[in-house]
């Protein structure tokens, strides 16, 4: 489904991904880790199109390349920010509505549904302000405001940032139960034991470039991934 080559991305003279290489398989959950500053929000981005970045973005066969952010949400690229970036003033509905903005009503309408069943949580507080939800609760408003869109690829940063351990299981089975046939996942988390356990495959990002790759069991009994990564 996504074919990256030579992807390249740099902040003023400052460069940040080095000539990555990689791919994402159709129905497939594909973990993206490194430590700090690794790259991968700035991957994430320029998949996106909110980064400029040098390379092909090869998406079901069509170059995306130099596409706007907007052609790439319409082709099916849909992107949860690191941080969740919820509109706090707005209610919980305004806010998955607003995923949807692209799509007609009768369409976002099966989409709401489909997002109130995945999070019951959401449901009560749906007239309430985003702000006022708890973070696991915002973590869920922003994967199902993503979901609004109806992505072929999501593009999840972060997910488990500052969540309790309780919560973080919870996020995780989510992501897990995401994927299918039609929908492929590229999660990038620091939490690369919590990644590579749900993880089809895996590859691992240092200073811009990908320095190993494989299954997500493979990259868990990797003595250089345990080391560096995982602790032990």
């Amino acid at each position: 489904m996504l074919q990256v080559r030579a992807l390249e991305c740099a902040y003023g003279r400052i460069p940040a991904l080095k000539g990555v290489d990689f791919a994402v398989s159709a129905g497939e959950l594909v973990a993206l880790v490194g430590g700090n500053g690794a790259g991968k929000t700035t991957l994430l981005r320029a998949l996106s199109g909110v980064l400029r970045a040098r390379g092909q973005i090869l998406f079901d066969g069509t170059d995306l390349s130099d596409a706007t952010p907007e052609a790439r949400v319409s082709a099916g690229i849909v992107q949860v920010p690191e941080g969740r970036q919820v509109f706090g003033p707005l209610s919980v509905e305004d806010n998955l509505r607003l995923g949807a903005y692209r799509r007609g009503r009768p369409a976002a309408a099966r989409s709401l549904e489909r997002v109130y069943a995945m999070f019951p949580a959401l449901v009560e507080r749906r007239h309430h302000p985003a702000g006022t939800l708890s973070g696991g609760q915002q973590q869920m408003l922003a994967i199902g405001r993503a979901l609004m869109a109806q992505p072929r690829l999501l593009l999840l940063d972060e997910p488990s940032m500052g969540l309790a351990p309780r919560l973080v299981a919870e996020i995780f089975a989510c992501v897990k139960s995401l994927r299918d046939g039609a929908t492929a996942l590229l999660l990038v988390e620091q939490n690369a034991r919590a990644a590579l356990a749900i993880a089809d495959r895996g590859y691992v990002l240092e200073t811009g470039s990908i320095v190993l790759a494989g299954t997500g069991a493979e990259l868990l009994a990797d003595e250089a991934v345990r080391s560096a990564y995982l602790g032990l």
